[in-house]
């Protein structure tokens, strides 16, 4: 059964920093590019940031770029996202996605708040 379990969302103020994970299992973790979306409340979902299977390269949206890190460790079958200097409008439900030539698997989303 595939499983993508996002974790390590929560309140927090604006400036500050926090780490989501998503782990996976149920399919083969290493041979999947991975990706993290966000959907605010009444937007549409956009994409975060990707990184390819091998975690050899990283692709971000031009609002995030400087701010977020997508990594990956394929031996715990898990990939983050490390969220710094975060603002009000980073506020949204954060989803992990795994996706081959053949497959995609959404995770069920964690909620990120950034509120003073």
């Amino acid at each position: 059964q595939v499983q993508l379990v996002e974790s390590g969302g929560g309140l927090v103020q604006p400036g500050g920093s926090l780490r989501l994970s998503c782990a996976a299992s149920g399919f083969t973790f290493s041979s999947y590019a991975m990706s993290w979306y966000r959907q605010a409340p009444g937007k549409e979902r956009e994409l975060v940031a990707r990184i390819t299977s091998t975690g050899g390269s990283t692709d971000y949206a031009d609002s995030m770029k400087g701010r977020f890190t997508i990594s990956r460790d394929n031996a715990k079958r898990t990939v983050y996202l490390q969220m710094n200097s975060l603002k009000p409008e980073d506020t949204a439900v954060y989803y992990c996605n795994a996706r081959s030539a053949l497959w995609d698997y959404w995770g069920r989303g964690t909620r990120v708040t950034v509120s003073s």
